[in-house]
């Protein structure tokens, strides 16, 4: 199927998405504090036969230093890797046989504990998942291996050319904030941490600093007397504080680094709002008409029609702090530098032009569409609650989203195209890029 065909059966297709929330959306929820502090938030969803639960921690990036950079994805990490009763292959083994799993990962603005299994199976997943929040061992013998797995990670990112580009545009945009870093760190920072920093820094577990989501086929009060007996005895308190660096102010820059690889990667940044501003919903509108798949211009004109590009995408992460667009295109180094100018003068015209009624029409039925369907899974409900009540905006901030991206319109996107792309950071790598 010729390409551009390929593009109008798929905006075709986008634009039958049901855009309302799906059924699974319907379970209410139920949030309590309990006394020492912790949040907790059940969503009864009587149709699934699944139990999710997501333990949100104020712990990421954010809380980090260029010395600790990474620590707090080291420790998720090492919290599934024992406890005082199970070792890391217990741990594992006992969430098999509950019907699920169990993992835990440091982001950006929060730390998550996630687990699943059948839900007749509740009561004893979230029993593992106190067990690996208040008791793990931290076993020296595996903080090794831990350590040089993530220092792996760093290297592996430091010989492809698309994450050499992206950790240099961060490192430009965001200056000693740290969202200059990749959450898994630093090779130096890495380095350094030892089980004793690890321990310290685990003084983010505190109650006032953690919220417990709860998502599927269970009884909210019968979910609420467990987690009162299993976390009630937590001695409350408040978590430090995070950064209050700021990002460098937006200035024009240009970035190179000779990469070995079959592609080049272009990428344009600019910093952008948080995920609480006005403008958050048309900034999201701006990069799905720019960036939203096969139906976004960077497909459509640099791919489809000039043919300069393997990929193209345009990125704006939903974040507490001060944000970040980019945008992006894998190209042959052959077409770099025609390429380029392509996504430069992209970027131009969402500034000079708003987007069509049909752009926006097939952009809102993307960016919606696969907003719904991110959320189907109670995993995904228990990861939205819990992580959006720690950024304090609450899991109602989802439905004002909605309303808010249905209303933009193609004025509002040319405006916060001018607002925030006026200025932007350029990042190449590649193969001999010159």
């Amino acid at each position: 199927m010729p390409r551009r065909l390929t593009s109008l059966v798929l905006s075709l297709a986008l634009l039958t998405l049901v855009t309302p929330e799906p059924a699974a959306e319907s379970g209410a929820v139920a949030r309590t504090k309990l006394a020492n502090g912790l949040t907790l938030l059940v969503r009864e969803n009587p149709t699934s036969a699944v139990v999710a639960v997501a333990l949100a921690v104020k712990m990421g990036t954010r809380w980090e230093t260029p010395e600790t950079a990474g620590i707090s994805n080291f420790l998720q990490l090492m919290m599934v890797r024992g406890t005082a009763t199970r070792s890391g292959t217990q741990i594992v083994e006992d969430a098999e046989r509950l019907g699920g799993r169990i993992d835990a990962r440091g982001d950006q603005d929060w730390s998550v504990i996630e687990a699943a299994a059948l839900a007749r199976n509740w009561m004893p997943l979230l029993e593992l998942v106190a067990d690996v929040t208040l008791r793990p061992s931290l076993p020296e013998g595996v903080v090794d291996g831990v350590k040089q797995f993530l220092v792996r990670q760093v290297r592996n990112r430091g010989d492809q050319p698309y994450p050499v580009a992206f950790d240099t545009l961060m490192q430009s945009l965001f200056g000693q904030h740290p969202y200059a870093w990749h959450p898994v760190g630093r090779r130096e920072s890495l380095e350094r941490i030892d089980r004793a920093a690890l321990l310290a820094h685990s003084r983010h577990y505190v109650p006032g600093g953690m919220v417990l989501a709860v998502s599927g086929q269970v009884s909210g009060p019968a979910v609420l007397a467990e987690v009162e007996r299993l976390f009630g005895a937590m001695p409350a308190g408040q978590p430090p504080s995070a950064t209050a660096v700021r990002p460098p102010a937006m200035a024009a820059s240009r970035d190179r680094r000779d990469v070995a690889g079959a592609q080049a990667q272009i990428l344009v940044g600019a910093l952008a709002p948080p995920m609480t501003h006005p403008d958050y919903a048309a900034v999201k509108v701006l990069s799905t008409v720019l960036g939203g798949g096969m139906a976004g211009r960077f497909f459509s004109e640099i791919r489809d029609k000039q043919a300069l590009a393997y990929s193209t995408a345009a990125l704006y992460p939903t974040l507490v702090d001060t944000g970040y667009f980019v945008a992006q295109l894998g190209t042959g180094p052959e077409n770099l530098s025609r390429a380029q100018a392509s996504l430069k003068k992209e970027l131009e015209r969402i500034r000079e032009e708003p987007p069509s009624a049909e752009e926006m029409r097939v952009a809102k039925a993307y960016l919606l569409g696969n907003f719904a369907m991110d959320r189907r899974t109670n995993e995904r409900q228990a990861w939205y609650l819990a992580t959006y009540e720690l950024a304090g905006v609450g899991h109602e901030f989802l439905d004002r989203y909605v309303a808010a991206v249905r209303a933009i319109t193609g004025a509002d996107v040319q405006r916060v195209a001018r607002t925030y792309l006026g200025t932007v950071r350029l990042s190449v790598a590649g193969p001999q890029v010159r």
